[in-house]
């Protein structure tokens, strides 16, 4: 991993940092709703069984095209969620086993995870993309002084660390996914029993999953801010990007 890697890119410099989507509504679309239907809808006094699948999967991807269009412009996240939904819409549809919906859940984090290693040999690593963003870090400043401390290599090193640990909160995803996949779904496809494992995995992907994704990644972005304290010297509140102008 000898190759230097680019410090935050300075063409955003000037750009204010993006706004958010809500976490609450991230989770009541990608989650809650689709469990609740898949769960409670899918009997033929209801929606049906496929009926179900498709109103069901309907909120995860009306959000991702609602996110779009708010911004702009294709969210990362968003468009993976899209993916994903639909992969599982379609393998539901068809009533493919069980074990195809697995491989599924667990193919796309480890793809992340492979991708992260193998973007260190790139000028753009994908930390910059999922933790080292203008929507986290205050780009301009921490270039600035990063080449003014000649503090570069040291920060080449940081970024390899940090994208190690990411590339395992990944793999770490990618077998929780498979497992909670093979313990839950275990009646036969195209059945109201499938909905509702279907349901009920969805609703524990994010206690068994996503929490324990999100430990690991705040403890590498935890990480990075020491690093970058260290190598800069600059206070967390300037490390941040927050809005300056009303000082």
């Amino acid at each position: 991993m000898s190759e230097q890697h680019n410090p935050p890119s300075s063409q955003t410099e000037s750009e204010a940092p993006e706004k958010q989507p809500s976490l609450l509504w991230n989770l009541v679309f990608n989650l809650v709703i689709p469990a609740l239907i898949l769960s409670k809808l899918s009997g033929n006094e209801f929606l049906g069984i496929k009926m179900a699948i498709v109103v069901a999967l309907a909120f995860p991807i009306a959000y991702g095209v609602k996110d779009f269009t708010r911004a702009g412009k294709i969210n990362f996240f968003s468009g993976l969620g899209i993916v994903n939904v639909s992969l599982t819409g379609g393998i539901s549809l068809l009533e493919l086993d069980a074990i195809y919906i697995a491989i599924k859940e667990a193919s796309i984090p480890a793809v992340l995870g492979v991708a992260t290693v193998l973007s260190l040999k790139t000028s753009q690593p994908l930390m910059h993309t999922f933790l080292l963003n203008k929507s986290v870090v205050n780009i301009k400043k921490i270039t600035n002084a990063l080449l003014e401390k000649n503090r570069r290599p040291a920060f080449d090193k940081l970024l390899v660390n940090a994208s190690w640990i990411l590339a395992g909160s990944f793999f770490l995803s990618a077998l929780l996914n498979y497992i909670l996949a093979v313990v839950l779904l275990t009646a036969e496809p195209g059945s109201v029993a499938f909905n509702q494992q279907l349901g009920k995995m969805t609703a524990l992907s994010f206690p068994v999953i996503s929490l324990p994704l999100m430990v690991v990644l705040t403890a590498d972005l935890f990480y990075i801010f020491r690093g970058i304290k260290r190598l800069t010297g600059m206070p967390l509140e300037e490390i941040l990007n927050v809005d300056t102008e009303k000082k």
